[in-house]
């Protein structure tokens, strides 16, 4: 692991610093409760649409509360959004993946024309359909997501699958009448994991992203729930007014999404072997 770090920081910095913006996330969410300045939700109308100051760094909102605490506590919201419909999609999406690239035939074609129907829409207009017939809330985000972004990792799993099957070791594992399943979790499934790997860590600022644009239009978290797409939606209004409600927010997005991508970039020129030695 420490090698790992060593060499993405030899070989892509801005990798490594999208990295290390991650972990300093992931510390802020995980210590939220204790160095949050204020309550999540604690509204005071006597200080609403405060500016930045040394009182609240970041302002307050229309009903007085602290903004860099929200931001905190919103972090919360859309990492596990992120992580929950990480687990979900690669859940579904690797074991038909898996099973498709190593049986072949027709349950592979099956499994890969359902794929297609899925990926024949347009994922966010699929989980926009998804989240206006449920009703609005996080479990919400998570399964209109996770539903139109599992096809992706069942493609990938299915063409490095596919790729292991042919192998020779696996050749003779079946010729030793060692049982599929066995085969599949012993030799297929660990060597097809690479690209999917690579591939959740691309994909999580993009779920983010989608996340918080269905909160934006009122069909994620609800109040008083933190969530950044949230705060965006609630500041956009006073933007010209009170810029601080809304700004920093959509910098915490920003951010996030940023740091995920250009890990996921360096991860990919890393793992990939055919990438060009630097």
């Amino acid at each position: 692991m420490t090698a790992a770090l060593h060499r993405l920081a030899r070989t892509d910095r801005l990798a490594f610093a999208g990295l290390v913006i991650l972990v300093l996330i992931m510390l802020a969410t995980l210590l939220a409760p204790w160095i949050a300045p204020y309550p999540a939700d604690d509204p005071r109308p006597v200080d609403a649409l405060l500016p930045p100051g040394a009182e609240h760094w970041f302002g307050t909102d229309q009903v007085g509360r602290d903004v860099l605490t929200r931001i905190l506590y919103g972090a919360r919201t859309s990492l596990f959004i992120a992580v929950s419909t990480l687990a979900l999609s690669a859940a579904v999406g690797v074991t038909l993946g898996v099973v498709a690239g190593y049986a072949g035939g027709w349950i592979r074609d099956v499994i890969m024309r359902v794929t297609d129907v899925f990926l024949a829409f347009p994922a966010l207009l699929l989980s926009l359909a998804l989240a206006v017939v449920l009703r609005p809330s996080v479990t919400t985000v998570i399964i209109a997501i996770s539903a139109t972004w599992w096809p992706w990792y069942a493609r990938v799993t299915a063409a490095a699958a596919t790729s292991v099957s042919a192998r020779a070791y696996v050749d003779s594992a079946r010729c030793l009448g060692v049982p599929a399943p066995l085969i599949v979790f012993r030799h297929v499934l660990p060597n097809a994991l690479t690209p999917v790997l690579v591939q959740l860590s691309l994909d999580a600022g993009g779920i983010i992203l989608t996340a918080a644009a269905l909160s934006y239009l009122g069909l994620g978290a609800q109040e008083p729930t933190a969530e950044w797409g949230l705060m965006v939606e609630q500041g956009q209004a006073l933007f010209t007014t009170d810029w601080w409600v809304v700004t920093f927010p959509g910098l915490a997005i920003l951010i996030t999404a940023f740091a995920f991508n250009t890990l996921g970039e360096g991860l990919r020129s890393i793992l990939d072997p055919r990438r060009t030695v630097r």
